[in-house]
């Protein structure tokens, strides 16, 4: 992308953002983030890149279905303010896209959690296996010092 069409996304992803946030009364679209805005170069279309914001784990497929609905529905009125706040001479139809990328961050995050808390438990375990070897380890060698000193007597 050139540096326009990147400036432009920017313009729009916080503009589309803010209209989500401020004026869309739908309340199917409530509790959206916008992650992305990607602009055709010739600024006759974008593709808005959103992921739903869930306090309660993941949402459902039914869930995505319901927002992306509202998001289409509501994407002419977003489309219209837009166009009444940025100054461009065409603005983009918008396509609303859901970006599950937040999801498998989360997933990826609680996958290396539970690696390091696996890490965590061998090196503790490794750490008692060696705390209970080295009296062993020290009568041995206190054997070995006492054979060698025998043999030379």
């Amino acid at each position: 992308m050139s540096l326009r069409t990147d400036r432009i996304a920017h313009q729009l992803q916080q503009e589309v953002a803010r209209v989500l946030r401020d004026e869309v009364t739908d309340r199917r679209v409530k509790m959206v983030t916008v992650l992305r805005v990607d602009v055709a170069p010739d600024l006759s279309n974008a593709v808005v890149g959103w992921s739903l914001f869930e306090g309660d784990g993941e949402p459902d497929f039914d869930e995505i279905d319901e927002v992306e609905d509202g998001l289409e529905s509501a994407s002419s009125y977003i489309r219209r303010k837009i166009a009444a706040s940025l100054n461009l001479r065409r603005t983009p139809a918008l396509r609303f896209e859901y970006d599950p990328s937040l999801r498998l961050a989360g997933e990826t995050m609680e996958i290396l959690q539970e690696i390091a808390v696996a890490d965590e438990t061998a090196e503790a375990d490794e750490a008692i296996d060696t705390q209970e070897s080295a009296p062993a380890q020290e009568a041995a060698e206190v054997q070995e010092i006492a054979d060698v000193e025998e043999t030379k007597s």
